[in-house]
């Protein structure tokens, strides 16, 4: 399963992340953010990463030639979109960026009927987020979606969970839903953009145990 630890501010906390187990890392892009790290502090930041985790890029609202100017920058390997980007966005940045480069559209799910929204963007990304909905905040909210909600959803693309995921709550998440991924941030911080090492642990462990009675009941 994909694990992506999102808000990564510091160098020595993305190593210990990348050495727990996590296969991706995200880097908040958004100016307004508090865990938001300028293009050059993402590359620093990447360049003491292994070569096999995947550094992605959170932007909400940006125009796609700043968008591909920091993924050349910091050397990201995929763009999250967070924002209100239409499929014809998603076509226009993906005709300027590499088509290496993953494309992750982000959802803000405020009803079951919010999951319609993802279906238009099928064909103009590689890869679904599903995120909690929030009036102010983009993301990093801590609040969690309704995963009954979630239940029938079943793309035709792959597809990760976030929302309010902790250490506490990710075992009984998995057990109601068959995401590829999931997605936390603010759920193993201490402050935002401050990881609290010893949750990240935990959730890791709680991964662990999970897989293991996974194996064991097959």
């Amino acid at each position: 399963m994909r694990i992506k630890i999102c808000g990564i501010t510091q160098i020595q906390q993305g190593q210990e992340i990348a050495a727990l187990g996590a296969t991706t890392l995200g880097f908040i892009c958004v100016k307004r953010s508090p865990r938001y790290v300028t293009p050059e502090q993402i590359k620093i930041i990447i360049q003491n990463l292994p070569a096999e985790i995947e550094k992605i890029g959170i932007f909400a609202d940006h125009q796609p030639p700043e968008i591909a100017s920091v993924v050349a920058t910091a050397n990201l390997t995929g763009v999250q979109l967070h924002g209100a980007e239409s499929p014809d966005f998603c076509a226009q940045l993906r005709q300027i960026i590499s088509s290496k480069i993953e494309l992750i559209k982000a959802f803000r799910i405020k009803t079951a009927e919010s999951l319609n929204d993802t279906e238009a963007y099928i064909n103009y990304v590689d890869t679904l987020l599903l995120d909690a909905y929030h009036p102010q905040m983009l993301g990093g909210t801590g609040k969690t979606i309704d995963w009954q909600d979630l239940q029938q959803f079943n793309p035709t693309l792959p597809w990760m969970l976030a929302g309010g995921l902790t250490p506490d709550n990710v075992s009984d998440a998995l057990s109601r839903l068959q995401p590829d991924g999931i997605d936390l941030s603010s759920g193993v911080e201490r402050s935002p953009g401050d990881k609290d090492m010893f949750k990240v642990a935990q959730l890791f462990e709680q991964l662990r145990l999970k897989i293991n009675d996974y194996s064991h009941s097959n």
